[in-house]
Order: C-alpha cells, then structure tokens, then sequence
C-alpha cells in the first residue's frame, strides 16, 4: 500500500521530504491530516514550489469559498466537469468526492463524473456544465449566444465571471496534475459515501 511519505506514490516527480519543510507548509499539512486525515497529493506535489503553493492554496480558496452568486456545489460540479472533460483522474477523483459530500448524494457525485449530462440537474446547472465543458473542449466556439443561454438560465454577469475563473482555473489545475502525473490519495475513494 502506497505511503504518504514515497515521493513516487505521490508523483512522477520527486518531491522533497516534509521534514525539510518550511514551518508554514509543514503547519498547514498538519491542519490538513487533524481536518480530513491526510494530505493531499496536489498540496504535496506544490510543496515543491512552497511559495507558489502558498499563492495557489490562496486563490483557490477564494475562487471556491468567497461569496458568490454560485454555491460552493456549483462551483464544485464545474470543477468535476471540466476534470471529466480533461480526463484528469487526480482532480476527477478528489473533486469528485468533496461533490458527493457536498451534495450528500454519490449518485450525483460519480454521474457527474462520469456525464454530467446523464444527472439530475436543475435547468440553471445543466446550462452552467454546458458552458463549462464547452469553454474546456472548444474555447475558440464560445460566443455570445453561450452567455445569453447563461443568462437566460438565470445566471448573472458577476455569475458568469465566477463560472468563467472557475472553469478556467481547473483547466489549469488538470494539466498541472496530469502533467506532473500526480496520484489521486486513496481515502478519497471512500468519501461521501
């Protein structure tokens, strides 16, 4: 079984020991097992880079947390989308199981993970996964009738910025994760069901 220690259960990079850590990483890793049990995998692999983590740990937690006309499982259903889009199994896996406690609902969860098209969706979230897998497989067809659908279903301008930042960011955080072929921490399996 894979330790949370060996760099390569982690990553295809190598990684450096925790222990050599700066106080603030290694403080915040702690919160992170006293809270969910265990670190993250994408939060280990950024520990390579401690001040960049600090900057991304940051800005996700705004673009996730901080008010906004998109509830946070909206938020985390665009993040689950777009992650199937990418097929990033690290991001499609760790927000695929912060979904299914968010929602309460595994079903809803693994479906949108798997289509989101084949979920229970509300006419407003459907018309926001739209956007979302569109703006992640064909951003050069995203258009102004795009927006107005947004619209349409009830979204607003500020709505459609968030939608936008949070679809865009994933983009990101997919290729970083693929890219670095990062592993996807097994107790997520277990999450939300």
């Amino acid at each position: 079984m894979p330790n949370e220690n060996d760099s390569k259960a982690i990553a295809a990079v190598a990684l450096p020991d925790e222990a050599t850590l700066d106080e603030g990483t290694r403080g915040f890793f702690a919160r992170c097992r006293e809270k969910i049990g265990f670190v993250p995998n994408v939060f280990r692999t950024y520990s390579l880079r401690a001040e960049r983590f600090r900057k991304y740990q940051a800005y996700r937690n705004d673009l996730m947390q901080a008010p906004s006309g998109l509830s946070e499982l909206e938020r985390e259903m665009v993040a689950v989308t777009v992650s199937s889009a990418n097929r990033c199994h690290y991001c499609v896996t760790a927000h695929g199981a912060v979904l299914r406690q968010l929602a309460g609902d595994a079903g809803l969860g693994d479906t949108i993970a798997v289509n989101y098209r084949a979920a229970d969706l509300s006419i407003r979230q459907r018309a926001m996964l739209d956007f979302a897998w569109k703006l992640t497989l064909e951003p050069n067809e995203i258009g102004d009738l795009d927006r107005m659908r947004l619209r349409d279903a009830g979204l607003s301008d500020a709505d459609i910025f968030d939608l936008t930042e949070v679809a865009a960011f994933y983009n990101f955080t997919n290729r970083f994760a693929v890219g670095l072929g990062i592993v996807p921490n097994r107790e997520y399996g277990s999450m939300g069901r």
